[in-house]
């Protein structure tokens, strides 16, 4: 299993600007701009921002955007109650039911009547790299060509991708929270652009071992001795 820090970042904001009495809170943590929560069958999605809650339901059929009551405390969590929309928040890790992903808040909606089952909150690590699919954001602290498709799998103990070039592969092997990669072999064909420098940059960030964080959204960060870092989002 992978232990790792996770910094703090956000999932989502939406403009809104309506007082409230109280702050709303996630649970167990310092007061967030605004929490995001989702399920599906069928798909919904809740905002809570300081000022209001704004709920999407039935695919986008049903509208709520109501006042922020603020939070009250309950049973191992955190209610919002108005009079169209209530909202029960849990930390308890739940799967969105549609992949494999996992958050860090099980929440239930209730919104004109109708209950709802979803999830909220951090978008948790995976317990282990093997058999997940990345895309690169950025290497080096540049964003990545939008022109050159990228792509990072850990499948068993060896890794294969693509940083914008070449296709490359070799063994990694993780030791708590720093991955390690054996010699890195790669096809030579030469690309135009920023394809071939941002190869570049990674293949030098992974030729020493790297540190391993998530950030709350869920994307992966690979962090250097010097400082440098490459930025994955998971693909599912």
């Amino acid at each position: 299993m992978i232990r790792i820090a996770l910094p703090a970042a956000s999932l989502l904001a939406l403009a809104a600007c309506v007082p409230t009495a109280e702050t709303p809170q996630t649970p167990g943590d310092t007061p967030a701009a605004a929490y995001m929560a989702l399920g599906t069958e069928p798909g919904w999605t809740l905002e809570i921002t300081p000022s209001r809650l704004n709920y999407d339901g039935d695919y986008g059929e049903t509208k709520i955007m109501v006042p922020n009551p603020g939070a009250k405390p309950s049973a191992n969590g955190r209610t919002y109650t108005t009079d169209r929309l209530s909202v029960v928040i849990k930390p308890a890790p739940c799967s969105d039911g549609m992949s494999d992903r996992r958050y860090s808040d099980t929440v239930r909606v209730v919104a004109d009547g109708k209950s709802l089952q979803g999830c909220g909150g951090k978008i948790l690590p995976p317990d282990t790299l093997a058999g997940s699919n990345w895309t690169f954001v950025s290497i080096g602290g540049v964003p990545v060509a939008a022109d050159r498709p990228t792509s990072l799998q850990f499948d068993g103990n060896r890794m294969s991708g693509s940083a914008g070039c070449n296709r490359f592969s070799g063994t990694y092997s993780v030791d708590g929270g720093t991955l390690k990669a054996g010699p890195l072999m790669a096809t030579e064909m030469a690309c135009p652009g920023a394809g071939m420098t941002q190869e570049a940059a990674f293949f030098k960030l992974m030729a020493s071992p790297v540190s391993l964080t998530f950030a709350d959204d869920g994307t992966l960060i690979l962090t250097g001795s010097d400082g440098r870092t490459a930025v994955l989002r998971r693909t599912i």
